[in-house]
């Protein structure tokens, strides 16, 4: 199954208005790009992969700016999968950002432990790395982002 960011964006204004992004002016120095992560989770386990994203990777990706704007479940009919989708200022803090959190020794031991007590927790990870285009909406914030 593919997931497109049109259809998450359509899908209300409240989901649509949380994405940002700066303005077109390319005079305005580099554009936010969005991160959209889709992991194949097992039915079995799903209580644990939210439990441990939710209390523990969630905790430790804002600790190297990660800027999770919305998390989402998605069910085809062969499979579960949690969907999010991230805020970046650029490629290169991405790459850093996810290097950084794959290092992280609390992460590979809470990675170890949860897998030992559930098994895998995730199965297939798809990414993309979504750069707007010169003719994109311009998206913001709003006051619902205050968490």
């Amino acid at each position: 199954m593919m997931v497109h960011i049109n259809a998450i964006l359509q899908k209300g204004s409240a989901v649509h208005a949380s994405l940002m992004r700066p303005s077109m002016n390319r005079n305005e120095g580099a554009e936010m790009i969005h991160q959209l992560r889709i992991y194949e989770i097992f039915e079995q386990s799903k209580a644990a992969f939210h439990d441990r994203f939710r209390d523990h990777a969630a905790r430790i990706m804002k600790s190297y700016g990660f800027d999770i704007i919305a998390m989402w479940e998605s069910k085809t009919d062969d499979r579960t999968e949690f969907v999010y989708l991230l805020a970046w200022p650029d490629e290169q803090a991405m790459l850093r950002a996810w290097g950084q959190f794959r290092a992280d020794e609390e992460w590979k031991n809470i990675k170890k432990l949860t897998n030992t007590q559930h098994g895998d927790l995730v199965g297939v990870i798809e990414e993309r790395t979504l750069v707007p285009t010169d003719y994109s909406r311009s998206i913001r914030r709003t006051k619902l982002d205050n968490k």
